[in-house]
């Protein structure tokens, strides 16, 4: 089994499809910043964290996900949004649900429609499908702009821990170098301000934020969407690098804290 892709610093707004006989086709969209624990819980029931909305009525598939958003802030307005698109300002122009009109292709239609209007056409974001056979049948019904990538297969999230970054650190060893480094890109110096990593834990890129952002510019486009690692020869996506650059300067509890993976019934 293909092992799932890992981000660190997740935010993601999800679909989740019943495949329960008795309620299938029914849709439910919610927030988490941890996708596998999420699905768990809203299949095991509302006892067990899940929603009461989805509670009972499981079987439930989560089939796409949108991940990339900055904070949990960003995320959430963005699952307000698609649950309540008549509601939302930004959304005025998407016409109401037809009566014969499945609910979950009507999601589907909401969702593209989101994705060209801001403020969440400038996001770096994400659009993945966790389900093959629902991806084959329906991902030509999205159509994000050209600087959102198209993704497959499972994903996780890994919170960025600053605690075993401290412990690597020998005791009573002096750290001259925290704040300048080398550029692996253009070898020259780079403060903390200036430096991006790899998103890959295993790997120890540093750069100036302009030398790797030059790396995986392509074709004449004025921002990076992805690019090849100088030093692990990962692919990455430009986004998530950025997500790494700013996570890495907030405190682990803002980005994770205990209740932002609740469900707002």
């Amino acid at each position: 089994m293909e092992k799932p892709d890992v981000v660190e610093h997740f935010f993601g707004v999800y679909l989740l499809y019943c495949e329960n006989p008795k309620y299938k086709g029914r849709v439910y969209i919610g927030y988490t910043v941890d996708p596998v624990r999420r699905l768990k819980r809203h299949n095991a029931g509302k006892k067990f964290g899940g929603a009461w909305k989805t509670s009972n009525k499981g079987p439930w598939n989560m089939v796409l996900i949108v991940h990339g958003f900055p904070n949990s802030t960003s995320a959430l307005r963005f699952e307000w949004a698609w649950q309540h698109p008549q509601l939302s300002r930004r959304l005025r122009h998407v016409p109401k649900k037809k009566s014969r009109e499945k609910t979950f292709e009507y999601t589907l239609n909401v969702l593209s429609a989101m994705l060209q209007v801001g403020p969440w056409c400038r996001l770096p974001l994400t659009l993945r499908w966790l389900d093959d056979v629902f991806a084959e049948a329906h991902s030509s019904k999205i159509l994000p702009p050209m600087h959102m990538p198209i993704s497959y297969g499972k994903v996780t999230s890994r919170k960025h821990d600053r605690k075993q970054n401290d412990n690597n650190k020998k005791e009573g060893e002096v750290i001259e170098d925290s704040e300048l480094s080398i550029c692996d890109i253009c070898y020259m110096t780079l403060n903390k301000t200036d430096k991006v990593m790899c998103v890959k834990a295993d790997c120890d890129l540093i750069a100036h934020i302009i030398c790797l952002a030059k790396e995986f510019i392509k074709d004449d486009k004025i921002l990076p969407v992805d690019g090849t690692c100088p030093t692990c020869k990962s692919n990455l996506l430009w986004g998530d690098v950025i997500r790494k650059k700013i996570g890495c300067n907030i405190h682990l509890n803002e980005n994770y804290p205990d209740s932002t993976d609740d469900d707002s019934d």
